[in-house]
């Protein structure tokens, strides 16, 4: 057999397919990313599953953080399927190779695959992944006409969108289903940017109060079943269940004013959103919350 043959075939093995959720995670870090985000984050690390494609993204101020990301990814997706990571595939940047991460590997009996130079093909699962999801933050942040220092949530919801929909890599079946086993439901999607009215609790205003306030949808909360939301008024994140959405229309960060765009909205809702724009003006009635539903 030839030397370049025999190459050939052991490149080959890398590129075979898992079998099962965790026997393989492909990892990449992109950054810096300019501007800084609000939290002061200028890095972006993700994790991709092999067998399903299911993707997480951590965010990293420095390079240096991107060991305690790979602990955080462990606990929380080997708590979730019981099983244990058995290789990961990364390419060879120093914030993959330090004495504290190779150590980490050896103890928990990670098998560690790391690129060799000037093969960026060998990470290719996740250099592709996280091409995709820039190329879907740049459409989005023109679209909405959103400022690029929520880059962090405009990934957040790229990835969750990709963890939702159908892959080439994976058959007759998205990147969570593959991963949880269950469809996942996707009637939660809404346009991103769009003008979003959260209901306030009756608790939190007072009887001439609004019952609801205007905020910009930002995908959804990472911590609890819900949407995430942002107030341009008081400049606040609201995390929010209860909401009724205005997908044809925006923000205009620049003038501080609403912007419509050509984009089709049921009746129904046009009703909710007309009813919220007046309801200031009208005497107490009772309320009609709108609950909107979450995936288990």
């Amino acid at each position: 057999m030839h030397h370049w043959e025999a190459s050939k075939r052991l490149f080959s093995k890398w590129q075979a397919r898992a079998k099962s959720v965790l026997e393989m995670v492909h990892s990449d870090l992109y950054g810096p990313i300019n501007p800084v985000s609000n939290g002061n984050k200028k890095y972006f690390i993700s994790f991709i599953d092999d067998f399903s494609r299911k993707t997480w993204v951590y965010f990293l101020q420095e390079k240096s953080e991107a060991f305690e990301a790979f602990k955080s990814f462990k606990a929380l997706v080997e708590n979730e399927s019981d099983k244990k990571i058995k290789i990961l595939r990364t390419d060879r940047g120093g914030e993959y190779c330090s004495k504290e991460f190779d150590a980490f590997c050896n103890e928990k009996g990670i098998k560690r695959q790391l690129t060799t130079a000037y093969t960026p093909q060998q990470n290719g699962v996740s250099e592709r992944k996280n091409q995709t999801i820039l190329n879907m933050v740049r459409s989005l942040l023109v679209k909405g006409s959103i400022p690029k220092k929520f880059w962090p949530e405009v990934v957040l919801w790229s990835v969750h969108i990709l963890n939702r929909s159908p892959t080439f890599s994976v058959k007759n079946m998205t990147p969570q289903e593959a991963w949880s086993g269950q469809k996942p439901l996707v009637d939660h999607f809404k346009v991103f940017g769009c003008i979003a009215y959260a209901h306030i609790p009756d608790e939190k205003r007072k009887k001439l109060d609004d019952k609801s306030e205007k905020c910009i949808f930002l995908g959804v909360s990472e911590v609890s079943k819900a949407y995430k939301l942002y107030n341009p008024v008081t400049k606040k994140i609201v995390v929010s269940r209860d909401v009724i959405f205005d997908e044809d229309t925006i923000w205009n960060w620049f003038e501080n004013i609403l912007v419509q765009l050509q984009i089709p909205v049921d009746d129904s809702d046009k009703e909710d959103i007309a009813a919220l724009e007046t309801q200031s003006q009208q005497p107490p009635q009772p309320e009609v919350q709108s609950s909107q539903q979450f995936e288990k």
